[in-house]
């Protein structure tokens, strides 16, 4: 059986699709849930993890982000059709559709392009580039996913549950089983490539705590820039990811007893949305909100249209 948490009844924030899915824990006293996208979110900054899983503080949309969120969904649908039916073309007639379905969702996405205009040709020009070098680098006429857009929970022995969304499983007659994942943007330059890799791990140890099977490959598929980025895991690693995990969470729970959420600056400070309430940017952090959630209620539903 699946299991999940509950979000407190103090909670204001939505219900994420993560909690729509899971079911509740029967009889286990969890210590939290944790996606890999917050799980890098700490890593990466303490003070920006804090202010999208504590504070929900609002983030406007981006035209790369939503391009994502176009991208990914295209590619889910796409094997739908018949496989001789999996083409660039067909791809190229979903994106106008998938961009409606999504704005009918948010109709205050169009406030990104002023409407109907240039800017929105431009953008969904972009959006077909990104589909088109999807075909460059696989062939969906000949695969048959096993999965996609497939949401997984693991509870580890330590009591701490680790969930999220993976776009692609595979698996091949033998057994073997490949998790892919697409990022509308560019491959990680030298020495980066084992953050990128995290939240595949990460998805692979919930596979292996789910299914007994260890992921035979890992699988980045990079669009903005055509490049695949593979990793054969193994046990060890696996055993690694999952002692990463718990560090980072413990290491969340004691900023939590200690309110010690230090920003840490870096490049990625370009793309935060929070410069206003960061110090390192002359902004001031806010207070604390009187119902704040706890991180064990970490709804993320992991991120994965980057």
């Amino acid at each position: 059986m699946s299991t999940s948490l509950p979000t407190p009844a103090t909670t204001a924030a939505p219900e994420s699709p993560a909690e729509r899915i899971s079911t509740p824990v029967d009889g286990v006293d969890v210590l939290g849930a944790i996606s890999p996208s917050r799980a890098g979110d700490f890593m990466a900054c303490p003070l920006m993890y804090r202010f999208r899983t504590i504070d929900r503080l609002p983030e406007p949309p981006s035209p790369d982000a939503v391009r994502g969120t176009v991208v990914h969904k295209v590619l889910e649908d796409l094997f739908d059709a018949p496989a001789a039916e999996r083409t660039p073309e067909r791809a190229g007639d979903m994106l106008v559709p998938t961009w409606e379905l999504l704005l009918e969702a948010d109709p205050g996405l169009a406030e990104m392009f002023g409407g109907e205009g240039p800017d929105l040709a431009a953008w969904l020009a972009s959006c077909r580039t990104v589909l088109d070098r999807y075909f460059d680098l696989e062939d969906p006429r000949r695969l048959e996913p096993a999965e996609r857009e497939l949401y997984v929970e693991a509870l580890l022995d330590s009591k701490l549950l680790l969930r999220g969304f993976v776009d692609r499983v595979d698996v091949a007659p033998n057994g073997r089983i490949r998790v892919v994942d697409y990022k509308s943007g560019k491959a990680p330059g030298e020495g980066y490539e084992a953050k990128a890799l995290f939240q595949m791990r990460f998805y692979a140890l919930v596979l292996w705590r789910l299914r007994g099977v260890v992921p035979s490959v890992l699988q980045l598929v990079y669009l903005g820039n055509g490049e695949i980025l593979r990793y054969e895991p193994d046990e060890d690693d696996l055993r690694a990811t999952e002692r990463k995990v718990e560090a980072v969470w413990r290491a969340i729970r004691l900023a939590q007893e200690t309110g010690d959420w230090r920003p840490s600056p870096s490049r990625l400070c370009d793309w935060c949305s929070f410069h206003e309430f960061c110090p390192t940017k002359g902004g001031t952090i806010p207070p604390l909100p009187e119902a704040a959630p706890a991180p064990a209620t970490d709804a993320s539903t992991d991120g994965s249209t980057d």
